[in-house]
């Protein structure tokens, strides 16, 4: 593929992102990895595999979906691991387990998967609902692939993969062994940055040391508990092995200034935003614009407090004609729909479900409302901004206070204040037009700071960090190994002055 001389390039090395799964109505954390998925296609030309640990079983055809919205480029693949698995051979290890796991029979208590009639998956569900004690997955000749089995009492685990003839190849006492493996087949020797978003799949990948592999590690949340008193339950096996990662990335200055007031200073510490890459807003598009037209893109869950935004809307509407499209799905949905009926306001707040062009609405929006409890950098915040839709954001970490300057560009709230909410609702319904026209332009101004080809751009240079750092503490080798990556980077810039270098390092 090739660049624009001024495009970014990146080290010659494959690019990886690694997540759990991409599900049907994914947030702002998938969304945020393909978008930059689709940067580094478009903006430095580099083809990227998004490798998926999970057991969906239509990734193909999803896969044709997500390309139909957009969401997929030329360039990107999804790669599951049971599919690839599936279609590629196993190697041996040096000793063969000797007995094989007694397979799982259809019946009580276990659940079958199939794709296009095709048994691929059996599991048996904890008594207590615990989680699976057993799982069976075949290819799609029937052959069994893979065993799995969880002892209720100690915990432990067995994990068998079988050749094609059904014999035992390899065991491991962790599933994170077979993912280990995994990764081994699929990236060989080739030198490589493997992006892990997915917090889930962090706490395995931080295992995954090989020298020619680049791990790092993106924070998309919060890392600390909603009331910032402790280091988030879920993510503390990573956060206490931070140095595990050749590098770790947060989204704002704000919250590498709090992990390393929590954690210490860390040397693998970065900060790259998310980026974006809309054109503002028409002239004919912001004529179109609904002034009193609230936005909101969150997920139904306990953590966006969307019902604080709904209560915000119902009690400025009181005042000023005001309204609200939730965009999104999840399980708090029938309390919500409860709030808005015990409200009275059915005709002024709509829950409009999950919608793959929730974006497209930004421009026509008034102002948006964010309400969580925590955030990263919330990718709709910069998205809403950059179509001059204002925001109006409990000051929460992280994210708003380092976009949002109060009464200049957009509102930040005291948090969890819904009172205050409706009150900046209120006030910029009744601002003079010049003065909201403002407001907007600024907006849109604080969204450019983060254009793909920026954050791209940093992206490349914090890759050649994580290179340095790896081959830095490689021993009696890294001299002479830091010596020829300069070597290679000063050939890397002649090239792109001479326009003969693209981001694959072919010439």
């Amino acid at each position: 593929m090739r660049t624009s001389l001024f495009a970014p390039h990146f080290r010659p090395g494959r690019q990886l992102v690694l997540s759990w799964s991409i599900p049907n109505s994914f947030g702002g954390m998938t969304g945020a990895l393909l978008h930059r998925s689709r940067a580094f296609v478009r903006v430095a030309g580099h083809p990227v595999d998004i490798l998926t640990l999970d057991d969906r079983l239509d990734y193909a055809v999803f896969g044709d979906e997500l390309r139909r919205m957009g969401e997929l480029i030329d360039g990107i693949r999804i790669v599951n691991i049971w599919d690839w698995l599936r279609e590629h051979d196993v190697t041996a290890g040096k000793k063969r387990p000797e007995q094989a796991h007694e397979l799982l029979v259809a019946g009580s208590g276990v659940d079958e998967h199939r794709r296009d009639d095709v048994v691929l998956l059996r599991e048996r569900i904890a008594d207590d609902g615990s989680g699976v004690v057993a799982a069976d997955r075949f290819r799609a000749d029937g052959t069994v692939l893979m065993t799995d089995r969880r002892d209720e009492r100690t915990q432990s685990r067995d994990v068998i993969l079988y050749d094609r003839d059904g014999t035992p190849a390899r065991r491991w006492g962790s599933v994170w062994g077979l993912y280990r493996y995994w990764l081994d087949q699929v990236i060989g020797r080739d030198e490589s940055f493997l992006i892990v978003d997915s917090k889930t799949a962090a706490r395995f990948a931080r295992t995954y040391r090989r020298r020619n592999v680049m791990t790092m590690h993106v924070l998309h949340g919060s890392h600390r508990t909603a009331d910032g008193a402790a280091l988030s339950k879920t993510r503390r096996s990573v956060l206490e092995n931070l140095d595990d990662f050749d590098s770790v990335v947060l989204l704002t200055e704000g919250q590498r200034d709090d992990l390393v007031r929590d954690l210490g200073p860390h040397a693998n510490l970065a900060v790259i935003p998310n980026g974006f890459n809309g054109a503002p807003a028409t002239p004919g598009e912001r004529a179109n614009r609904i002034r009193g037209n609230g936005i909101m893109l969150a997920s139904l869950i306990k953590r966006k407090r969307v019902s604080h935004a709904i209560k915000a809307v119902a009690r400025a509407s009181a005042s000023v004609d005001a309204a609200l499209d939730v965009f999104g799905d999840g399980e708090r949905r029938p309390l919500l729909e409860e709030t808005i009926a015990s409200l009275g306001v059915a005709d002024r707040v709509r829950l409009r479900g999950h919608d793959p062009e929730a974006r497209s609405h930004f421009v026509a929006a008034d102002f948006m409302l964010l309400t969580s409890t925590a955030e990263g950098l919330p990718l709709a915040l910069v998205e809403g901004m950059a179509a001059g839709c204002i925001p109006i954001a409990y000051d929460i970490p992280y994210g708003p206070s380092d976009l949002i300057v109060d009464g200049k560009n957009g509102f930040l709230v005291v948090a969890g204040d819904i009172d205050a909410l409706a009150a900046r609702i209120v006030e910029l319904q009744r601002m003079p037009g010049r003065a909201v026209d403002a407001m907007r332009r600024r907006a849109m101004a604080t969204a450019e700071r983060f254009d793909d080809q920026a954050v791209t751009r940093a992206w490349a240079r914090e890759m050649e960090k994580a290179w340095e750092r790896k081959h830095a503490a490689s021993g009696p080798e890294s001299v002479a190994a830091r010596s020829r990556h300069s070597a290679g980077r000063m050939k890397r810039r002649l090239m792109r002055v001479s326009g003969r270098y693209d981001a694959s390092g072919e010439e």
